[in-house]
């Protein structure tokens, strides 16, 4: 996940779709980005699969392969057709798309037979403590956003595409972990 959202985040924070407040930061910086910023995907990783197999150990029978399969496309085609009529809004567009192919890829691999069932109950559960810690993170603010590269729309202080971001970082910490893990 870091390969991908580190460079996304030096170039989002250079082209000032979103910065981080230095009043809220210890100050350490690499790359244009606090140290902060680099350990939260550290921790986020780790949060995201253990979320994942304490669920899948508590509820095993959580298995619709052919519903989860159908909300993907769905999701995938919104997310997709969202990045389309946005091309203006760098955020918006680039989040979007990445979240719309990670969705509509998800039948190809058919990860709906195996994870995907667990994956969606994962993300439902992970939304209740991402609402508090983004909320804290952009209501204080530390990190700023640009509403110039989003749609401007807020669910509290959170801009909408930061839950698409949260389930792109989430698919790519799926799918590796139930390559490396699984096999699958």
């Amino acid at each position: 996940m870091m390969a991908v959202f580190i460079p996304w985040d030096i170039l989002f924070t250079r082209a000032g779709i979103w910065s981080f407040n230095h009043d809220y930061v210890i100050g350490v910086y690499l790359f244009s980005l606090p140290l902060e910023e680099w350990l939260f995907f550290v921790v986020i990783t780790y949060c995201i699969v253990f979320t994942y197999e304490v669920l899948k150990y508590f509820f095993p029978g959580f298995v619709f392969p052919r519903t989860v399969m159908w909300v993907s496309l769905l999701i995938g085609a919104l997310l997709i057709g969202t990045a389309l009529f946005n091309t203006d809004r760098t955020y918006t567009f680039v989040v979007m798309l990445l979240g719309g192919v990670l969705a509509l890829i998800q039948p190809l691999i058919r990860s709906h037979a195996t994870w995907l069932s667990h994956f969606f109950l994962t993300y439902l559960v992970i939304l209740i403590p991402f609402f508090i810690v983004n909320g804290v993170l952009t209501g204080m603010p530390v990190v700023i956003y640009n509403d110039a590269e989003n749609l401007g729309i807020r669910l509290f202080t959170i801009p909408l595409e930061d839950t698409v971001y949260l389930l792109g970082m989430m698919f790519m910490v799926q799918m590796v972990y139930e390559k490396t893990a699984t096999g699958r």
